[in-house]
């Protein structure tokens, strides 16, 4: 006989049980994880103090920032204190949590960088009109609607998910509470929930793709049309970090989420899951920052009034 009680203990497997790879990918981690944040507060920091970047542009980019921050926050320091400690359980309510918030601010963000790709597109297409479209109103409520957005399509399967039944496995294989290991160890009939959630995941995916493709479509046909090749060089730099970002996020996904079953791939979706909620997020301030001469200046201009500041 099964016992079909709820556990409420469960065990995180991790990526490895060999102590010097546990060393080597605790550092690994903790560098990432402090790079990642202090990244992405400095964009945060630097769209609030510097008035060249109070536009829509970087005001999708601070939230997009802030979602970074609070993803690789959610995963990351849970990890490194299992690495740290050897403390690998977790029980049921904190693991419900950061499934919850793992799922909705990675959806959150597919609808931020569909609302960013738009502005970019108004801001190319349509220049004269720019402000007056993507006013401050708009922007809040396109910002607003990312969440509500996301809140709709996640919280359905979530809510189904506690009627699923636990039997005496409470080993989750990953090294954080996701919705596939999760649904390994159900001794419920998982294929409908799974069904479900691919269907949510497909359409999210097509949906935000199709507005992204849509918006370079006529991004890449309004350049093509500039008189000089300085102007459409500035323009395509404007669009290429986010386009970037955009290609790493959404290639990601496809790779984890699109599946037939979420009890398949899960050793190669610990790996990728490790990347995108470590690596993505240090990497994404950079790209928007390098290839950004505003934010470089803004940051130079911040340093400078910083340093001024200590002598004084």
């Amino acid at each position: 006989m099964r016992n079909h009680t709820l556990s409420t203990i469960y065990i995180l497997v991790g990526l490895t049980d060999d102590p010097n790879l546990q060393i080597l990918l605790f550092i690994f981690l903790l560098i990432t994880y402090l790079l990642s944040v202090v990244g992405n507060l400095t964009i945060i920091t630097l769209t609030f103090i510097d008035p060249r970047l109070k536009t829509p542009m970087y005001f999708f980019l601070r939230n997009f920032s802030f979602l970074e921050v609070s993803f690789t926050t959610v995963c990351i320091p849970r990890y490194l204190y299992t690495l740290a400690t050897g403390d690998n359980t977790v029980t049921y309510n904190p693991c419900a949590a950061q499934l919850f918030f793992v799922v909705v601010l990675g959806a959150t963000e597919f609808f931020l960088l569909t609302a960013m790709s738009f502005d970019r597109y108004v801001a190319i297409c349509k220049p004269l009109h720019y402000m007056t479209i993507m006013n401050n109103r708009v922007c809040i409520k396109f910002l607003i609607g990312c969440y509500i957005l996301a809140l709709i399509i996640v919280l359905p399967p979530y809510i189904m998910g506690f009627e699923l039944e636990f039997c005496d496995s409470n080993v989750i294989d990953h090294f954080g509470c996701d919705a596939a290991p999760i649904l390994k160890i159900a001794c419920s009939d998982t294929q409908f929930i799974e069904r479900f959630v691919l269907v949510l995941a497909v359409l999210t995916l097509i949906f935000t793709l199709v507005c992204v493709i849509l918006s370079y479509t006529y991004i890449i046909k309004t350049i093509l049309r500039f008189p000089s090749a300085q102007q459409r060089k500035k323009a395509f730099s404007t669009c290429s970090s986010h386009i970037i970002v955009v290609s790493i996020t959404y290639g990601s996904c496809i790779f984890i989420y699109i599946k037939p079953h979420a009890k398949e791939g899960v050793a190669m979706n610990k790996m990728v899951s490790l990347l995108t909620t470590s690596v993505a997020p240090v990497m994404n301030p950079f790209i928007y920052t390098l290839r950004n001469k505003q934010v470089i200046q803004a940051f130079k201009d911040m340093i400078k009034r910083a340093a001024s500041v200590s002598k004084n």
